[in-house]
């Protein structure tokens, strides 16, 4: 979603809903795939929320019309390792995001304001060691000095056990070591029917990359970090110049409308 689907500021373009009936009438399935909250997922995508795909939380859980078809948990102790790790490292902010809703300690405005353009249901807690009652799908680190460059080499030694992705410039996600966009696209490729061949996937961040190993088509916009570019078969224009869309359209172009039952 961010950095493709959305702009700069966050928008969800008017061409793509016109985009995604056209799709919809010639059974095209489309899934939204991000680090994001679902629920963030929802309001962002409101006017067709009931009739899409969301692989959220990294792909640690897939949610289809409503109901949940995947889900990829944290183990609660590895949770609790990371957090106290983070908190000797100092200066930077923590999400714990649940199945039910995210988890935050902090308030303070700098750390609100990226937090708030990503997570729609949270809750303000003493200290996230104490968070029960919810099942853990990704631990977030918000850097606002730079992820990629200050927390990433102090945190990279996790990833022996989990997922440690650099999700954009300020963040870096935990998720369970199973848990990726790849594999969650993966569930959704076995539970349609859908070969890795007729799969076309979109990415500009790290957290992006194993999509493109399930998907035979692969785009990586204008905007996408270096080595997304690298991995991508196709380059598209950048999410401001709505590089998706523009592919989208050329696909209804080539594909016929699905005869009406």
């Amino acid at each position: 979603m961010d950095g493709t689907l959305l702009n700069s500021e966050h928008e969800v373009s008017d061409e793509f809903f016109r985009i995604f009936e056209k799709l919809k009438q010639r059974g095209i399935l489309f899934a939204v795939a991000s680090g994001r909250q679902y629920y963030s997922l929802m309001e962002r995508m409101k006017p067709i929320k009931d009739e899409l795909t969301f692989i959220a939380e990294n792909g640690a859980i897939v949610m289809e019309k409503g109901e949940q078809v995947f889900i990829q948990p944290m183990e609660k102790e590895i949770v609790h390792r990371v957090i106290k790790e983070v908190r000797e490292i100092g200066g930077k902010y923590l999400v714990l995001c649940g199945r039910k809703q995210a988890y935050i300690e902090s308030t303070d405005p700098e750390f609100m304001k990226p937090f708030l353009e990503h997570y729609e249901k949270y809750k303000v807690v003493d200290d996230l060691l104490d968070v029960e009652d919810d099942v853990f799908l990704k631990l977030t680190i918000c850097d606002l000095s730079g992820a990629e460059e200050n927390s990433l080499p102090r945190v990279q030694h996790f990833a022996k056990e989990l997922q440690v992705k650099l999700s954009g410039e300020i963040w870096i996600d935990f998720n369970d070591k199973k848990a990726h966009k790849g594999n969650a696209l993966k569930a959704l490729q076995d539970l349609h029917g859908l070969a890795k061949e007729n799969t076309m996937a979109f990415g500009d961040y790290l957290n992006d990359m194993e999509l493109f190993e399930h998907a035979e088509i692969s785009f990586a916009v204008e905007n996408a970090h270096k080595d997304v570019k690298e991995m991508a078969k196709y380059r598209t224009s950048s999410n401001n110049n709505r590089g998706v869309e523009s592919i989208l359209a050329d696909l209804i172009e080539q594909v016929s409308l699905t005869p009406e039952k």
